[in-house]
């Protein structure tokens, strides 16, 4: 487990927790949040957009929900950082598909705009 300092990570309750389950537990650096950059988007991105507006009222609900987002995120959800692509399409490599069809769908755009320009009745 990869976590900040927040106290309640740092407990001797939570360490504890961490040996019993057979896990370790590495900190990042204070201060540092970018130590920790994924992570802390992955947060403010699923807190507002699913967890607040859903509102879970059990730890059942809150796991569907949380299963929800992260099947969306993953398999539905466009990243700006990965050329608005899917995960899963740039895992698959799939991506380099998707951007051949976006480049051709805009050169038949653009194919079309210059015929409207050189003939504008054609357009109607």
């Amino acid at each position: 487990m990869i976590s900040d300092n927040r106290p309640q990570l740092v407990s001797r309750d939570f360490k504890e927790f961490i040996r019993v389950s057979g896990m370790s537990h590495v900190r990042t650096s204070p201060y540092y949040p970018q130590a920790n950059g994924k992570f802390e988007r992955f947060n403010r991105t699923i807190k507002p957009e699913w967890i607040r507006p859903k509102a879970p009222l059990s730890l059942a609900d809150a796991k569907r929900i949380v299963t929800e987002f992260i099947e969306t995120y993953i398999y539905k959800r466009l990243h700006s950082s990965l050329g608005f692509v899917t995960p899963y399409d740039r895992l698959i490599e799939r991506y380099e598909k998707i951007f051949q069809a976006r480049d051709a769908k805009l050169e038949a755009a653009r194919a079309r705009r210059k015929a409207v320009r050189e003939h504008p009745l054609m357009a109607a």
